[in-house]
């Protein structure tokens, strides 16, 4: 009879767990993803999607996604288990070998919901994660838009501004759409990462098991990539347009021109590829992390 598979020692701690995966599972959708994600962009820029590259180079700026990926998904998954795995615990939430959930009874009743929790906690792992993303970002849309011919060349003009804008201007540069950044992926993952644990839920009950497959992990989190997707689409383009402007420009005023110049309608620019490439993102994402962990010795059960 073969012996159940065993993770290595040196990953027995679900800290090291969620960094590895994470960090796999961010590189695995970025790179493999990454045309679209620059077809998206261009469509999304206000030069145009001609004048922004129409379909030539569509890697054009991949060198900062390589760097990004890993780092900003490891740190939002860390941020994520640690912190869902803390308060499903501190508040007796369980999975059982069935696949059910039990809870005991909370002095803070809006912490016995698991749908908060992972609201919660997907929020903070988005914060995290933005740490790194939103620098990687600025440096690749600039390169997907033609602006500059690769990544390293749009972060050599950052910093070169330096001498005319000091430390505290090049990193506003690099730091430019936090804001708005902010309040595209936490409404996205606000949507997706607690339709994910439901799907994931209902086919532990369905199955009667404590366990999913990576398969099934990334069929669920295409689901629910395609639904979060279409709803924060109008605040992707308002991030877009931010990061890719000559000057910073606050948010509502570039708000207020995009509807007098563009109408409505321009809120929704790329709303297609954009969620093909998150459906499929999904699929990609949450698989690999599923697989990861599933390999790594990782459980639903706290």
């Amino acid at each position: 009879m073969l012996e159940p598979h065993r993770p290595p020692a040196w990953v027995e701690s679900p800290y090291l767990r969620s960094l590895i995966a994470g960090g796999l599972a961010g590189t695995t959708v970025d790179l493999s993803l990454y045309p679209l994600d620059t077809l998206k962009t261009r469509l999304q820029s206000s030069a145009g999607f001609a004048r922004s590259g129409g379909f030539r180079g569509i890697y054009a700026g991949v060198g900062s996604a390589v760097v990004g990926s890993a780092p900003g998904a490891a740190l939002f998954f860390t941020t994520y288990d640690t912190t869902k795995r803390w308060l499903l615990s501190r508040h007796s939430i369980r999975h059982t070998a069935d696949g059910t959930a039990h809870a005991v009874p909370a002095a803070a009743g809006w912490a016995g919901s698991e749908a908060l929790v992972h609201m919660l906690a997907a929020s903070l792992g988005e914060v995290a994660a933005c740490a790194v993303r939103v620098p990687t970002e600025v440096i690749k849309q600039r390169a997907q838009a033609s602006q500059h011919p690769s990544s390293l060349s749009a972060l050599l003009h950052i910093l070169r501004q330096r001498h005319e804008r000091g430390l505290v201007g090049v990193w506003r540069e690099l730091y430019r759409g936090w804001g708005i950044t902010i309040m595209r992926e936490v409404p996205f993952t606000v949507i997706q990462f607690p339709l994910w644990e439901a799907l994931k839920e209902w086919r532990r009950r369905k199955q009667g098991t404590s366990t999913i497959s990576a398969l099934e992990g990334g069929l669920f989190g295409s689901v629910a990539g395609a639904v979060a997707a279409g709803v924060t689409t109008p605040l992707d383009v308002l991030k877009t347009r931010m990061m890719l402007a000559a000057e910073k420009q606050r948010m509502l005023p570039l708000l207020e021109s995009i509807l007098r110049e563009s109408g409505p309608r321009a809120f929704f620019a790329g709303i297609g590829p954009r969620v093909f490439w998150i459906s499929a993102g999904g699929a990609i994402f949450l698989g690999s992390y599923q697989w990861a962990s599933n390999l790594l010795g990782g459980t639903e059960e706290l």
